[in-house]
């Protein structure tokens, strides 16, 4: 009977019957399709995993985090400003929460410049950068880029965000600020029947901010290029569900104050940390459903490790040398493993264990912004070597030096020798040399 009804179910979303009901149903079976996805995600535990994983990292970083940003922001003399935000942010916590904002904002207010200095700031950039770290790790687990930034790459990019991350804040506030001092916006206010909804917006404000930074953090963390379009689809649905879990933890805060009087000076500690395991949750639900806005593809098969055979590896690592010979060739032009990713149609967990054996082998080189070069002269990357990689490379152990029998032994050396004529002394420039005019068949 279950499994009756999961190939009834499976045939609802993903086959036609719906669609063919028009609009409203191609509506239904996409809405169904995210959610049949996010569910299953959900229930394989990767996500609660890693949101706990964030949960205890926040933890160790918070302190220097804050302190290092909210610094920043001292300097500009908005920093009073920023307590109905953070107020706002920590509201599904009730009376905690408010209790939690003002000894943060004490907290960053005694941080002094001289705890900053030397050790100490070493200490913070050092805590800060390895937090930032980690989200990019799950950032990556949830696009399928298996090869993070390189070291200098990240600090500083990483750095960027540090420092930038609270000037926009100051932007953002201050263009705010601004607005409301406008006489117009003023006249608004006072207005009765427009001054509700204008104060009904403003107090949409803190969650299109949320939207707006979940938006940036599905853009910039992932190690991969990510539509613009596809991580604003993921900032407004994790905006949507913030707001949403907000609501609802509220109540549960509201409700369940009595049974936590048990754990007295704990209660705090305890509501927090749901509250923070719930934020990162949901940042990493909002960067699968951004995943699965540019890659619907995914939405069926989910993550399932990609098993090519060996035909396939081969050609694989042949296509992934065409396309970088092919962009050295060009002048100006430059390929990553992600735009490889995307000509090909291969995801990059797959290529990239690949692209790594050609590596060591001293075919591929990588530069600290992850470009992709050729590792010595195409005229001398013979294709043999190249199918070499994938086809002589990665046993281990005792398999080096296995015992075949004869007739065994006989036709695998009659196979490679068939191999080494078929490509003879060909190498990669000739392999380029010989491309087609169309462009389609050498994608």
């Amino acid at each position: 009977m279950i499994t009756k009804l999961y190939d009834a179910l499976q045939q609802l979303i993903w086959g036609t019957t719906l669609t063919k009901l028009g609009l409203p149903g191609r509506v239904v079976v996409v809405a169904l399709r995210y959610l049949y996805a996010m569910l299953r995600d959900f229930f394989s535990g990767q996500l609660t995993m890693r949101a706990m994983s964030l949960v205890y990292t926040t933890l160790l970083s918070v302190v220097p985090l804050l302190a290092f940003s909210f610094a920043i922001l001292k300097g500009f003399g908005i920093f009073n400003e920023l307590e109905p935000y953070l107020a706002e942010v920590l509201a599904p916590l009730g009376e905690q929460g408010t209790e939690i904002a003002n000894q943060i904002l004490t907290l960053v207010e005694n941080v002094k410049g001289s705890v900053l200095g030397g050790l100490g700031l070493t200490v913070f950039l050092y805590t800060a950068i390895t937090t930032v770290q980690k989200v990019e790790e799950s950032f990556n687990y949830v696009w399928y880029v298996s090869k993070p930034r390189s070291f200098a790459r990240r600090f500083t990019e990483y750095m960027v965000v540090l420092l930038v991350g609270p000037l926009l804040m100051v932007t953002a506030i201050g263009i705010l600020t601004s607005i409301q001092s406008v006489t117009v916006v003023q006249y608004i206010l006072n207005n009765e029947a427009l001054g509700p909804v204008v104060v009904l917006a403003g107090k949409m404000v803190p969650y299109l901010l949320i939207s707006g930074v979940f938006t940036f953090l599905y853009m910039f963390m992932p190690n991969t290029r990510v539509n613009f379009t596809s991580a604003l689809a993921g900032g407004i649905a994790g905006g949507f569900i913030w707001a949403t879990v907000g609501a609802i933890f509220t109540t549960f805060v509201l409700y369940a104050s009595r049974r936590l009087e048990i754990y007295a000076g704990f209660a705090v500690a305890i509501t927090t940390l749901i509250w923070l395991y719930l934020n990162w949750l949901i940042l990493l639900i909002g960067a699968q459903l951004a995943f699965y806005h540019q890659n619907p593809a995914f939405l069926r098969i989910g993550r399932q490790e990609p098993r090519l055979s060996n035909s396939m590896r081969e050609r694989v690592a042949l296509n992934v040398m065409f396309h970088i010979g092919n962009a050295f060739r060009n002048p100006g032009e430059t390929i990553t493993a992600g735009e490889i990713s995307e000509r090909t149609k291969i995801p990059q967990i797959a290529l990239t264990p690949i692209i790594s054996a050609l590596e060591e082998a001293g075919l591929v080189m990588s530069t600290e912004h992850e470009k992709l070069l050729p590792g010595r002269e195409m005229c001398r990357t013979r294709l043999a070597d190249i199918l070499d990689v994938v086809r002589m490379r990665g046993e281990t152990g005792s398999l080096r030096e296995p015992h075949w029998s004869g007739s065994v032994r006989k036709l695998g050396g009659a196979l490679d020798n068939a191999v080494d004529e078929i490509v003879g002394e060909r190498t990669l420039s000739d392999l380029l040399d010989e491309q087609d005019d169309n462009p389609k068949s050498d994608a």
